[in-house]
């Protein structure tokens, strides 16, 4: 990896000396930045001067900030450059020469058309991962479509997976295909990287956002085509296990119980006084079981409903069977366990002062993670960055009155 000094906080992980440039927008490509710079790599977040980050307009603001930016945009030097100038181009392949990773969501063909696709990259630095985030991916009928992840969540079958049985299909309520997309990019990226280590040169991820949503979605594809057989949907009932559902306390909560497992599924029947189910022969899989949903739903429910939340939840924790209440934000924020394992950072942030996030995604023993700072103002860093490139104040002057950065 190419040697950096993470400026202005500094900051030490795993992914120190890494240097990402993240010029994509909204949130596949760049949650997937955000991944490796919690890690400690340097990430650079690009910005259009006049045309920032649209995720920096979704969702709730205080004070005029957003604030799912303060998340997305956390551990990122914020920069501003047009790269659709010849000038802006230029730039980009010097900040691309001593960079390790870039990461980028345009439509297939907006690089190339600027002068700055992979060809033009790797010329400058052989050994750059170009990570590229589109709704259908490079080539095909779709690639030069406009998308974002409600499309793939409606393409994957997620949709039409989900909701009640007589219902439409049901999109989440938040940006589920894209998460799990920048997922797969940090993944693809690091098995990238690790490839250049091992004197590999650079490469191309061509990562499109409805493929990793359905490599989720479990065993559909196989079981069409070896049965012809197209799965329903089902609400909260799932077709390899029962009971499994949602039910409600007699406290008006909502408790969600699942039987993933026969000793789980046989616990549960216990507890709730049906012994006499789990001896029947239709009790002994997961499969057959689901087949019985509706008297097995009904023996559970009428049980938990004559209870409290906290009775259920302590029933079900005695005799270890798997339950949890179904949490809003209030509920994650109060429960022990959450904090136990540190889910939630508070962050000093130099707009907002302290404010809680999601922690690092998961906890490495010997190198862990971080947040070094919240999401940062639109263009905050672009002298600093550019300056690293040999850029004068004189130029920065010229390059802002240019409309540049």
């Amino acid at each position: 990896m190419s040697e950096h000094t993470i400026s202005p906080a500094g900051g030490v992980g795993p992914l120190t000396g890494v240097r990402v440039l993240d010029v994509s927008t909204l949130f596949a490509g760049p949650l997937a930045a955000t991944f490796l710079g919690d890690f400690g790599a340097d990430v650079i977040k690009i910005e259009h001067p006049a045309k920032p980050d649209a995720s920096r307009g979704h969702g709730p603001a205080k004070n005029g900030v957003n604030l799912w930016w303060k998340t997305l945009g956390r551990n990122k030097r914020t920069a501003t450059l047009n790269l659709g100038t010849p000038t802006g181009a230029e730039l980009l392949l010097k900040l691309a020469a001593d960079a390790d990773v870039l990461v980028e969501n345009f439509r297939p063909g907006t690089l190339e058309r600027w002068g700055i696709g992979p060809q033009q990259l790797h010329e400058v630095n052989p050994r750059l991962v170009i990570a590229r985030v589109t709704a259908f991916g490079q080539v095909g009928p779709y690639s030069g479509r406009p998308g974002f992840g409600s499309l793939a969540e409606a393409m994957s079958g997620f949709a039409a997976l989900t909701g009640e049985p007589d219902g439409p299909p049901t999109l989440p309520p938040f940006g589920l295909a894209d998460g799990i997309a920048a997922l797969a990019t940090s993944y693809a990226i690091m098995v990238a990287l690790h490839a250049v280590e091992q004197g590999g040169s650079g490469q191309v991820v061509d990562m499109a956002i409805i493929e990793p949503i359905l490599m989720l979605l479990g065993g559909q594809i196989t079981t069409y085509d070896q049965l012809g057989t197209v799965q329903k949907r089902t609400g909260n009932r799932s077709v390899n296990n029962a009971p499994r559902n949602v039910y409600r306390t007699a406290d008006r909560d909502w408790v969600a119980v699942s039987t993933s497992s026969q000793s789980i599924a046989e616990r549960v029947l216990r507890l709730v006084g049906r012994p006499e189910l789990v001896t029947e022969p239709w009790f002994a899989s997961g499969h057959t079981r689901a087949e019985h949903a509706d008297e097995l739903d009904d023996a559970v429910s009428s049980w938990i409903g004559l209870r409290s939340t906290a009775d259920v939840l302590a029933a079900f924790e005695e005799a270890q069977a798997a339950v949890a209440p179904v949490y809003d934000v209030r509920g994650i924020l109060a429960d022990p366990q959450y904090r136990a394992i540190g889910t939630i950072q508070t962050v000093d942030d130099e707009e907002l002062g302290p404010l809680k996030m999601q922690n690092v995604l998961f906890r490495l023993s010997g190198t862990p993670g971080g947040i070094r700072w919240a999401g940062r103002p639109h263009g905050r860093d672009t002298d600093a960055v550019l300056e690293e490139i040999g850029v004068s104040r004189e130029q920065l002057t010229a390059l802002k009155e240019q409309g540049i950065v």
